[in-house]
């Protein structure tokens, strides 16, 4: 599953990298206050994004791309990020939230790695806006995400 950064669009970020663990995607958390890594890791069991913040490597199964792209387009309309550690619960009906629920194409967690599979309203969102596959917001807290 390959992804490509697509041209155009006035709510895209901008963002470096293609993708690949050497040359990853640079990112910027939705409030802008941390900076962080991805690529896309085809040859792990299951395929993964690679999410390098500071000295912790997360892990999230590459499909949640398009598994998150599908809902939010059944959604239809803006969706609050809810980020939350693993650990801490996450708010009713957020992205967090779905990322973890059982009903989601995966039954469970996109988060692959015990005690590290949290945060996926926080990482997963600006890669999505960076492929031009969704709009978030760039608020200091409270942000959300729709599909384009």
């Amino acid at each position: 599953m390959a992804f490509t950064i697509r041209s155009g669009g006035d709510t895209m970020a901008k963002v470096e990298g293609d993708g690949t663990r050497e040359h990853p995607w640079q990112l910027k958390t939705p409030s802008g206050t941390s900076e962080y890594t991805m690529y896309r890791d085809e040859t792990a069991d299951p395929p993964a994004i690679v999410c390098t913040v500071g000295t912790t490597v997360l892990r999230y199964r590459l499909r949640c791309v398009e598994d998150l792209h599908a809902m939010l387009k059944a959604n239809g309309d803006w969706m609050m990020l809810g980020s939350a550690d693993e650990q801490k619960p996450a708010g009713p009906g957020t992205v967090e939230a779905w990322a973890r629920s059982e009903s989601n194409p995966v039954g469970g967690w996109y988060g692959l790695k015990k005690g590290l599979r949290g945060r996926f309203g926080m990482y997963v969102p600006p890669l999505m806006e960076a492929l031009g596959l969704a709009e978030v917001e760039h608020n200091p807290k409270n942000n959300r995400m729709r599909a384009i």
